[in-house]
């Protein structure tokens, strides 16, 4: 795909929205299908030949999923993008992608718990050895490097306790010995953060989050550079991790609408992290926009903007103290994922990690929905002397 230099509000609006996808209506239509029919046996082998381009077959995509994918790509600056199921299964059609058996793979402490569960179970499994490494590592990280190393895995912020990697430090040294690197981006999105014009080869979202938006959908994509686009589109195609047409759909429509609200996300989370850094019984705020936070300056160098999503540490040791926190907030929902227009609270775990090892108190993750800021912080003013 030809490097795309348009301005990213632009991009939103129209990638995806070709003629060959929409005909004279404003959106695409949603194209429900498991079966294409082909008017010669010669048509079908020509199209066998090349399944990755157009329809083929339902679980290899749909009008509605191309279109998706289309817009992925030119949205993160790829070769190409491969719509999935969830984010999940685009983290493992990465890693089933380029690794092999007998192969080593990086994986930052700080990752997403399933990410962990999945290399301990299937990696493990499947013969492929891993290693967790110190996040915040950068080009240190090449004294961790084997003669069987394939693939060094990043997540920059890191789950629930926001470490920012330095990733071209970390692409710098893979490339000098040929490895791959790979990217879970979901907290910034293509919008504040474009991996791969760093270097990075493979980058990961979680779709379910800010790209659907709306906390009704589950879907991933994995957006690729040339050399890594094809081994893991054939990875996600052979165990069969298709995305829905609807949920491709659901994905379309909320890039239209995504810049708009994360810089919504940012400035909300921003201004309530600032305010709860001098809030009692609050022991630290996990927010790279912040200067005191360790990061910020990576975070500042490489990102344009921040999400809706951080942490704080709480001063009170006692789980029982964080349990009444969360459970007396009123508007911040309990529950999983995050990313729709709904603010959430959950407990984070740091304390699972084998070689960055948490020390400090109790986790609360927060995402910043798109409520009244003021509501918000009434809402957390109320909870906090249950923690000071």
């Amino acid at each position: 795909m030809a490097e795309n230099n348009e301005d990213m509000r632009t991009t939103l609006v129209h990638a995806g929205r070709g003629p060959q996808y929409r005909g004279n209506t404003v959106s695409p239509p949603v194209h429900r299908a498991s079966t294409f029919l082909f008017d010669t046996l010669a048509e079908m082998d020509q199209a066998s030949k090349t399944p990755f381009r157009g329809v083929f077959y339902g679980r290899n995509g749909t009008p509605t999923s191309v279109a998706f994918e289309d817009a992925m790509a030119k949205i993160s600056n790829a070769h190409g993008a491969i719509a999935t199921a969830s984010g999940v299964s685009a983290i493992m059609g990465v890693m089933l992608g380029l690794l092999n058996s007998g192969d080593h793979v990086l994986i930052p402490d700080s990752v997403y718990d399933i990410v962990r569960r999945s290399a301990d179970g299937m990696l493990a499994r499947m013969g492929i050895e891993y290693e967790y490494y110190d996040p915040v590592v950068g080009a240190g990280i090449e004294s961790l490097l084997r003669p069987n190393t394939r693939l060094i895995y990043l997540e920059s912020p890191g789950s629930g306790t926001f470490e920012v990697q330095d990733v071209p430090a970390i692409v710098a040294v893979a490339k000098a010995r040929n490895i791959r690197t790979a990217i879970d981006n979901t907290w910034a999105t293509p919008v504040f953060f474009r991996p791969l014009e760093l270097g990075v080869d493979a980058v990961i979202e979680a779709g379910t989050k800010y790209i659907v938006g709306h906390s009704d959908a589950m879907l991933g994509v994995v957006a690729a550079n040339e050399l890594t686009y094809g081994p893991i589109r054939q990875a996600i195609r052979d165990f069969g991790a298709v995305v829905g047409t609807e949920e491709a759909n659901l994905g379309l429509r909320g890039l239209r609408t995504m810049e708009v609200r994360l810089q919504r996300h940012f400035a909300a989370a921003l201004e309530i992290a600032t305010w709860l850094e001098g809030q009692p019984g609050v022991a630290r705020v996990m927010h790279p926009a912040l200067p005191s936070f360790p990061g910020h300056t990576l975070w500042k160098r490489d990102f344009s903007g921040a999400s809706g999503l951080f942490s704080i540490e709480l001063a009170n040791r006692d789980p029982a103290a964080m349990t009444r926190f969360v459970d007396s907030l009123k508007l911040f929902k309990i529950g999983f994922s995050w990313g729709g227009f709904e603010s959430l609270v959950l407990p984070a775990h740091p304390e699972r990690r084998k070689v960055a090892v948490w020390t400090g108190g109790p986790v609360v993750r927060f995402h910043i929905g798109l409520e009244a800021i003021d509501d918000l912080k009434a809402d957390l003013a109320a909870a906090l002397p249950l923690i000071a």
